[in-house]
């Protein structure tokens, strides 16, 4: 007896494997055909056996608690995969990459003559209110013009199945780690699906991740030194710091294993002597990279490395400055920023978003506060955000002071219902809502991962797909139609 897919029912969302009551969507035909030869307990076995192998594997994410410390936990994964056809895909693809190349014209135009204000397409304020802008970067001219060398947007399907972007991440993205891994896992657990399916591969992101960095080499070698640098073990994406590094070849450093000579470059101590670095891939916040310029008392980055960088004797990788871009309000005016620098529409939406700093918008946000989902700037992965469906009146009072208080820190937008993808729930698959983290590399070239990192709430309901707050992934395959 398979898997009884009558119960499966996503209700009013878009689900991304049935169009309708027990029926497959022409590209998850052969997916669904394996559930209904499946019966409960084999299904809960193959789920077994991928949590074994990710502990095996080692595959762990770090969370904060309060009452705990620092934990490390084992990967949350759902074994059943995301499909995507492909000539959706190629449309998704062009979106990304001409998102991309407009944000990288707007990073590098307000570090030089910011001609996008005087033009009146962005406002001044904004950018004079923004804690990500660096007016240490003004006047420095990255390789081939890139800032946000990976960038991780977020996309979500609506209920209409209108595929939308949700936000940019442009400082230090993460999560590519689990996007491969989560395909090794899938390999072990359905290898018969791959006889049905050719998925697109995403095996060549650190080979393609390596050529990005060592294309913004200031010095013309052969194989340029290229070094991962990580807070350290205690950061909660130090699996993927060590993960990159192990798959590019590159060494994985800490700041003290790094210092810049009076030439101004940059070199890393091993036992036969220093060894000069051409690029680093820096997983540290800019606040924390260089104590010379940034913050005096950290102990994580390198002194003088935004000498070393303005002197073009180093590259870096996303650049110091990228985060400017990475913004809430600043997410806002990215249709008007690619109009302007390209002359194109977007390709891929944003979502309908209130811009809290313009008076108009501002009143309406506060008259709907419990129908709008309500973010801050400047926070990540979930938090400090207020889902206002969900949300009591003592949590909307709050927020509409907040609002008040400061309009520009906050935008609002409609609470989308996300698509759904069908997911293990002990012995059966009930629909679990879901969104996409494509991962963006930008150098001489760019390319967009095949797919990326589908982020799934694993709690009935939920809209909250972050790891940090129980939500998981999923393996996402492109594939033909």
């Amino acid at each position: 007896m398979g898997i009884d897919l009558n119960q499966y029912d996503p209700g009013k969302f878009y689900d991304e494997t049935m169009s309708g009551k027990n029926r497959a969507r022409g590209y998850s035909k052969e997916l669904v055909k394996l559930f209904r030869k499946m019966d409960e307990d084999e299904l809960t076995a193959r789920q077994s056996a991928a949590d074994l192998a990710i502990k095996e594997m080692g595959i762990t994410f770090t969370v904060y608690s309060e009452s705990e410390g620092t934990i490390d936990r084992n990967w949350p994964f759902d074994i059943i995969p995301r499909i995507i056809p492909k000539s959706e895909w190629d449309n998704i693809e062009a979106g990304l990459i001409q998102r991309v190349k407009a944000l990288n014209l707007f990073i590098n135009d307000l570090y030089s003559e910011q001609k996008i204000i005087a033009d009146g397409v962005f406002p001044a304020e904004v950018l004079a209110d923004s804690k990500n802008f660096r007016p240490q970067c003004v006047g420095i001219s990255p390789a081939h013009g890139v800032w946000a060398h990976v960038c991780g947007s977020d996309l979500v399907r609506d209920i209409d199945g209108t595929v939308y972007v949700l936000e940019d991440n442009l400082r230090v993205p993460s999560g590519v780690s689990y996007m491969l891994e989560n395909r090794e896992v899938t390999k072990r657990v359905f290898p018969e699906l791959f006889k049905s399916y050719a998925p697109m591969p995403v095996d060549d992101y650190p080979v393609q991740l390596h050529d990005m960095l060592a294309s913004i080499s200031p010095r013309k070698v052969k194989r340029p030194e290229v070094v991962v640098l990580t807070p350290g073990i205690y950061n909660s994406a130090y699996f993927e710091h060590a993960y990159l590094a192990h798959q590019m070849g590159a060494e994985l450093v800490e700041g003290r294993d790094l210092f810049v000579d009076k030439d101004e470059c940059v070199y890393m101590r091993t036992v036969a002597g220093p060894q000069r670095v051409d690029v680093i891939y820096r997983r540290i916040d800019d606040d924390f990279i260089d104590p010379e310029v940034f913050r005096k008392d950290s102990a994580l980055g390198v002194p003088g490395l935004m000498r070393a960088w303005k002197a073009n004797k180093v590259g870096l990788a996303n650049a110091p400055g990228a985060g400017v871009a990475d913004d809430k309000v600043v997410y806002a005016f990215v249709p008007d920023i690619i109009r302007y620098y390209l002359d194109e529409e977007p390709i891929i939406p944003n979502v309908p978003t209130y811009r809290c700093m313009y008076k108009d918008e501002c009143e309406y946000v506060l008259a709907n506060l419990d129908k709008l989902v309500v973010k801050p700037a400047n926070e990540s992965g979930g938090y400090g955000m207020m889902i206002g469906p969900n949300a009591s009146k003592d949590e909307q009072n709050t927020f509409e002071a907040l609002i008040k208080k400061h309009p520009r820190n906050y935008i609002a937008q409609p609470t989308l219902g996300i698509s759904t993808v069908p997911t293990v729930s002990g012995k059966t698959l009930e629909p679990r809502h879901v969104d996409l983290r494509p991962f963006v590399l930008s150098g001489k070239v760019t390319t967009v991962t095949t797919g990326g990192l589908t982020r799934v709430a694993m709690r009935k309901g939920s809209l909250v797909v972050n790891s940090s707050q129980g939500g998981g992934s999923k393996d996402t395959w492109i594939v033909a139609d």
